[in-house]
């Protein structure tokens, strides 16, 4: 099925992966959001998607993200061999913006492709059903419609909006005749027994065209932004794969922030819709992430090491710190190494009220993670004293760190794993596990990995200042400054 609807017309698929990255915290944070988390089977949901979506791809992938998130999309397109384009929102202005760059990017006097808009963020198994579903609302986007997909409720949900279906456009498509957005449980439950009204999963397809008309139609403004900033667009190559493509900071700051479905949606007449009846999560609470494994006997959901007595219907995450409950029921129970949550499973969608109380707090776990990922790896800061800082850095084989130099700090730098290529001062020599070197403060240096794995290092930072903007880039592969 994969193989004949994209030979049949010319299909790009877009990935929207914005995100604050606030109801899956502690584990997802603003700088680094859910859907770049191994949250299954080991892999994020942005691939998960990314892989789906190559089923259907024409060509390659695009992807429209935040400039703070490159490098992290550009690892998540890793799957894919082919030429993949990321679109970087200088600042984030929600999906009608987002879909309107893609739209004008894509659409040119000699092309006109449909285009399938997927967020980055949902989980659906069953890629061929998926595929069939998008092979069965081909008709009416080849008429000129623009169609969502909707998922079939399997339960009176009040966290998601909804579609009422109306008449039968073609067998299996309908005509959408209202939406409806977050209802109270008694509306529904109305919903659900009425039959005819389909969970909204911001799932778009149809021609490029057909797109831009309908932003144009009923939010001028918004296109006109779009227009502007992209008419100075410029394009960088991030590696063989993957282009960056910035719209201009200044004429996309001025868009407003508003959804697709508020801006045009609700208002645009040509706009069906497909039923999907497979499985499909927005995997947007801790509890629909515990909603997701089998449980144990006693409904309880671990994953890494804890140890239950007289417990039940409890969901526990944690990485290195073995987790103990007692005659515990019905809890949430989230375990990073720099912060903790602990929750009623009952009101998991509450824990963003959590992260806006630690940001009005200034505390900098709400937004920020203690391990930090870089274009040539990551950085782990695991320990902070008046005058030294600790950090694990890991560098993916081929990658290099900046030539650089600070002028308050020094560092000592002990490899633990791998063979690493070290620049200090005028000599550049190698370092094996165990072995060390030293960096004055104001010493040119650089560390590179050669080799087909990843080397991880320790860096013992000394000095009276120690943030990140003590830092000259001399030259930077990551075109960073």
């Amino acid at each position: 099925m994969a193989q004949s609807i994209s030979s049949q017309v010319g299909i790009v698929p877009v990935i929207l992966c914005g995100g604050s990255g606030t109801r899956l915290w502690p584990l997802s944070r603003q700088s680094f959001p859910k859907q770049f988390i191994s949250l299954i089977d080991g892999k994020s949901l942005f691939t998960l998607t990314a892989e789906r979506l190559s089923q259907v791809s024409s060509g390659g992938l695009w992807a429209v993200g935040a400039e703070d998130h490159r490098f992290l999309i550009a690892d998540a397109l890793a799957i894919s061999n082919q030429s993949n384009t990321v679109i970087l929102e200088p600042v984030a202005r929600n999906t009608t913006a987002a879909i309107a760059l893609a739209a004008l990017a894509l659409h040119t006097t000699e092309a006109d492709p449909y285009l399938l808009f997927c967020p980055a963020d949902h989980h659906i198994p069953d890629a061929r059903a998926f595929v069939g579903t998008l092979h069965s609302a081909l008709p009416a986007a080849a008429n000129g419609e623009i169609v969502m997909v909707g998922i079939s409720p399997s339960y009176p949900a009040t966290g998601y909006g909804y579609i009422q279906a109306g008449e039968a456009v073609t067998t299996g498509i309908f005509k959408v005749d209202r939406f409806i957005e977050k209802p109270d449980l008694e509306t529904a439950e109305s919903l659900l027994l009425a039959g005819k009204s389909l969970w909204n999963a911001g799932i778009f397809f149809g021609k490029a065209s057909r797109f831009i008309e309908a932003i144009q139609s009923h939010a001028p403004d918004i296109m006109g932004a779009c227009r502007t900033s992209m008419l100075t667009a410029k394009t960088d190559r991030f590696d063989q794969n993957i282009v960056f493509l910035r719209p201009n900071a200044e004429a996309f700051s001025t868009c407003r922030s508003v959804s697709i479905d508020y801006a045009v949606m609700e208002h645009h007449k040509s706009l069906a819709m497909v039923p999907f009846s497979g499985r499909w999560s927005d995997v947007g609470s801790w509890k629909s992430l515990a909603d997701m494994s089998d449980p144990d006997p006693n409904g309880n959901t671990v994953q890494g090491g804890a140890w239950l007595i007289d417990t039940m219907d409890t969901f526990i995450r944690t990485s290195d710190r073995p987790i103990v409950t007692i005659d515990v029921q019905g809890l949430l129970i989230v375990d990073t190494p720099d912060a903790l949550l602990v929750a009623n499973k009952l009101s998991s969608e509450r824990v963003k009220e959590a992260v806006a109380m630690l940001e009005s707090a200034a505390i900098p776990q709400a937004v920020t993670h203690q391990r930090v990922a870089r274009p040539w790896g990551w950085y782990d800061s695991i320990g902070r004293g008046g005058n030294f800082q600790v950090k694990r850095i890991g560098v993916r084989p081929g990658a290099a760190l900046s030539l650089q130099r600070h002028q308050q700090r020094a560092e000592h730098w002990i490899v633990v794993r791998g063979r690493a290529e070290v620049t200090v001062g005028g000599q550049i020599f190698s370092l094996s596990a165990n072995e060390s070197t030293y960096i004055p403060r104001g010493t040119i240096h650089r560390l590179r990995n050669t080799s087909d794995a990843e080397i991880e290092i320790i860096e013992i930072q000394t000095g009276e200042y120690l943030e990140e903007d003590d830092i000259e880039r001399l030259d930077d592969v990551y075109g960073r400054n």
